[in-house]
Formats: C-alpha cells, structure tokens, sequence
C-alpha cells in the first residue's frame, strides 16, 4: 500500500470534471499537496494508508470555492457604507482607506478575512488591494490559497503614498522577486479601472503584466454612472476602450461587467477575456445585474466573486452561487443560470477564469488538492436528490464542516486549525 498525508473518505464527491461526475461512497487520495487519486472509498482504502484521515460519510466532497474578485481588508470597513451608489461608496471608502490603511492593519483584516472564507469553504481568492504584501504574508501564515500582486490606482492620496512613477518601479521588482506560477499560484497585476488610469498608464500597466506572463484584473463596466464618465472623458464606453488599447485577452479578467453592449460581449468572446460576476455587490450598490446568460452563451468564462465585505458584507461565495442561480431568472427563464452552472462559476469556471484551470477547481488527479467537506445531516439539506440542486438553492456556508488548501486541514470539525479566531477578532476589533 502507498502511504500518503490525506484520505478525505465516504460520502458523495462531487468532482465538478467535464462530465459532472459524482462517486457515490466516494474518496480523495492526497499527497505532497495533490490529489493523487477520485475513486470508490472501498477501492482507494486498499490502495493507500494516510497519515492523516477525514471521514466524510454523510456528507457532500467537492472542490474549495474560488472567489474571483474580493479586497479582502475591507472587513476593517464592514458595515460602514450601506445603502448608497458606487460613486457614494468609494468616495466614502477612499477617504477612509487613507485614514487607516497601514500594512499592519492590512494584514489584522485579512486575517479575519481568511478565518470568514476559511469557514465558508473559499479555498482561494483574487485580492485586489492596498498593501498586498501583508496580506500575502497573513494568507501564508494561515495556509490558505491567496493571489494578489501590485495595485495602481492613481489617485491624490494613495494609502501606500506611493506615486505613478515610483509605483511602476516597484511593481517590477515585486514581479522579479514573486518568480513564475507554479503550485496553483501566478502573479497577478491589478489596474484598479479606466476611470483612476489613464489610457497611457492602462497600456504600460498591462505591458508589465504581460512581461511577467501575470494576470491582469481591472473593474470595468460596473455601473451605468461609471460607463458615462469614462465615455465624457475617452470617446468609449470602458470595455471599448480597453480593447481599442489591446487590453482584451485571456491574461484579462473584468471585475464586473454590469453594462455591457452585445458588440462589447462578443468583443469579450472572440478575445477569451474573462468576467468575475459579483451578484450580491452589484444588487446592493444599484449597479444593476450583469448580463450572465448573455456572456455564457457567447462562450465568456465566467466566475463568481463577493468583491470586498464593505460593499457585499460577507466573503460568502456560497451565498453569491445562489443569488448567480436566482436573481438572472427575473427576466422570466428558469434555465438562465441553472444550479450546475451557477457552482461551476464558483469552481472550474472560476479557475478558468484565473488561468488555473489545470491546477484548481475540479477534484481530479494531478490538481492541487482543495477541497471541502459539507455535513449534510441538517433538515434543509435533506433528502439528497441532486448535488448540485442541493448545493445551489438550499445549502448555507455553515455547513461546510472541514476545509483543506493544498492538502493542508485548515478547518476540521468547523474548528479552525491555523487561526486562533478570538485573537483575530479581537485584532481587528482593536483598530475599529
């Protein structure tokens, strides 16, 4: 028998691979990181001893939920800039980024940011946000799956006081020093939209990222206020600007893209640019609802995001799978996200959509081994009939009951296992 550090065993394992495919009584061989084998429990308890066991009988096991666009510190700021518009918002967020951000408060957010996903079942997230080096540090120090790089945002006070120019110097380092994507991690280079850039910062930004080979992730399209001034001011509406600069491209990921035109869309498609759809954020700030259905059918990956917990409130992607599953049926088509579709944007979608598709989001040998287990002995989860039904529209993030990253066990028995979560707390409650 092979010895190995992890068998997650029994229960149904939803693998979320192409064909959908779910092994009853199931189990998930782990080793050095990797899933190493899916199969029947029976079959792989005879071919490997681990050092380390989850017995998941009873419940549901499926890849860890991707959160493809957050700024997770923002749980410094939960709750203070309810009920307003986007423009309302960052002119309230803004002026507070700059009175509190210090890397040190930075990295006191995160970490209750990474003990709320951790619950919830986010095994990873794309973090665009002030001072992203204490946050890398924190998600590490936790064990958890953070991808995060340089932020530009050119505006009169940044928190970091760095200036365009000085900025773009460092950036290049940080890039030289962080090295290639490996282990289900790339760098990534943030361009915070194409309202706070210029077109000429925009075009020497996404030059960077493309010399590192690093993801480029900007907001575009989030509101119809946003679509105008950046209109008034270029001739193009944001999406048309960016591809009119030869920014559009797989190495491109939009963060919301709420107002989009149909030559925008199939702009999108024929150019593999990818789309983080943020459900819960959009509807709370009046952005309005992004046109999911449209972009699914040009052939747009799509993943699923909850953006920062001062405009959604929670870092809860389960919770944003469900508002994805529901809220694009308004227009009358019941089939316009369906349950499956709406967890494959919160999984393999939303890999895709990161450029980790081969290394994250499904549970298949050779990937990084990600997982959750979900206890489903609670009355709202009962009978069983379809996984994907279940997870969609009757499943909470408190029923996640173990967590792994990288084969590592950061929650077992919803009890945290890198994080002591009163001290985070009492951390973050110290600043506020």
């Amino acid at each position: 028998m092979s010895v190995i550090d992890l068998l997650v065993h029994g229960g149904d394992v939803l693998t979320v691979d192409d064909a959908g495919t779910v092994v009853r009584d199931g189990a998930v061989a782990v080793h050095e990181g990797e899933i190493v084998a899916v199969g029947p429990a029976e079959e792989l308890g005879t071919r490997f001893t681990a050092a380390e066991c989850l017995d998941a009988a009873g419940c549901l096991v499926l890849p860890g939920l991707i959160n493809t666009h957050t700024h997770l510190a923002m749980t410094l700021l939960r709750g203070r800039a309810d009920d307003v518009t986007l423009q309302g918002f960052l002119e309230r967020v803004l002026r507070w980024e700059a009175e509190l951000l210090t890397p040190k408060n930075v990295a006191a957010a995160v970490r209750v940011a990474v003990a709320e996903s951790v619950r919830a079942g986010v095994t990873s997230a794309l973090d665009m946000y002030w001072f992203h080096e204490a946050a890398e540090r924190a998600a590490r120090e936790s064990g958890w799956r953070l991808l995060t790089g340089p932020t530009f945002m050119d505006v009169p006070e940044p928190p970091d006081r760095l200036a365009y120019e000085d900025r773009m110097d460092w950036a290049r380092r940080d890039l030289e020093a962080r090295g290639p994507a490996r282990g289900g991690r790339r760098p990534v280079v943030f361009a915070h939209s194409t309202y706070t850039l210029s077109p000429d910062q925009l075009t020497e930004i996404a030059a960077l990222a493309r010399e590192f080979g690093a993801l480029l992730h900007i907001h575009a399209a989030e509101n119809a206020t946003e679509v105008a001034t950046v209109e008034v001011r270029y001739g193009k509406r944001p999406v048309e600007l960016l591809d009119s600069l030869g920014l559009l491209g797989p190495d491109l990921l939009l963060a919301h893209a709420v107002e989009l035109t149909g030559p925008e869309i199939a702009a999108l498609a024929r150019t593999g640019t990818s789309v983080a759809h943020c459900p819960v954020s959009n509807l709370k700030l009046g952005c309005g609802i992004a046109p999911v259905p449209r972009l699914l059918s040009a052939g747009v990956t799509v993943g699923l995001g909850t953006d920062g917990a001062v405009s959604s409130n929670t870092l809860d992607v389960l919770g944003a799978v469900r508002q994805a599953a529901l809220v694009h049926k308004a227009g009358g088509d019941p089939t316009a996200v369906g349950a499956e579709r709406a967890v494959r944007m919160a999984t393999i979608e939303g890999a895709r959509a990161l450029g980790l598709g081969e290394q994250l989001g499904s549970l298949e040998r050779g990937k990084r081994a990600d997982l959750i287990v979900l206890d489903l002995s609670a009355p709202h989860l009962r009978p069983l009939h379809d996984p994907w039904s279940t997870l969609a529209y009757a499943a909470h993030s408190a029923d996640v009951r173990d967590t792994v990253v990288d084969g590592r066990v950061l929650m077992r028995d919803r009890v945290l296992t890198t994080l002591d979560e009163e001290t985070v707390i009492a951390d973050l409650e110290a600043l506020v």
